[in-house]
């Protein structure tokens, strides 16, 4: 089947001379037979490729390089990371490697301050494990950790307390625990007497 079509058709006896000869390549165009309509068709006298015609079984695998791939980052720190862009295994690796590594990850990273009514802020960019310990030779009037997304701590915004009551003139200890999301602040408050022992601390996960 033909995939062209002659530029000039010749007769039998015709004089061949270089003029007609020029019309048969000039003039000539393609059929709809040098097209499989799947991956390329004709376009005017051009043939082309198909939108989509090229699927990934055509492409070999060593042409697919790193260099011909567009919005991928080689960035260990992920400074330039965006919702659109690919990293690289590496640089992921080099990342959570840091972070893992990060002091702010550490056991009682923070400088905790031990004083009842005391904000602080979660700056570590992770949530947040905290805890507070009190021990009393006597009793404990209230102990509780209260956790907001605000620093003046108030009561239409805290979206969590744990709370522990000891009375009798006894011994008492308690321990309050919760998860302080990143950018969000809490606050240990407690009431009492002759606290002998005070344990604040903090774990980011």
């Amino acid at each position: 089947m033909a995939i062209i079509n002659k530029g000039k058709s010749f007769a039998n006896g015709e004089q061949l001379t270089a003029d007609k000869l020029n019309q048969v390549i000039d003039n000539a165009t393609f059929t709809t037979s040098a097209v499989d309509n799947v991956s390329t068709q004709l376009a005017g006298e051009a043939i082309i490729v198909k939108d989509g015609g090229v699927t990934t079984a055509k492409i070999a695998d060593a042409n697919v390089t790193f260099a011909k791939l567009t919005d991928v980052i080689d960035d260990d720190t992920m400074a330039t990371a965006s919702a659109t862009k690919l990293a690289t295994s590496e640089s992921i690796k080099a990342y959570t490697d840091t972070r893992a590594l990060d002091p702010t990850r550490g056991y009682n990273s923070f400088s905790h301050n031990t004083d009842s009514e005391t904000v602080t802020e979660n700056t570590t960019e992770r949530p947040l494990f905290v805890s507070f310990t009190l021990y009393s030779t006597n009793d404990i009037d209230y102990l509780f950790l209260e956790i907001s997304p605000n620093s003046n701590m108030s009561g239409s915004t805290k979206i969590a307390q744990t709370r522990i009551v000891s009375d009798g003139s006894l011994p008492s200890g308690g321990q309050v625990c919760g998860i302080v999301p990143s950018g969000w602040y809490w606050e240990i408050s407690y009431s009492g007497s002759t606290f002998s022992e005070k344990v604040h601390c903090s774990f980011a996960l």
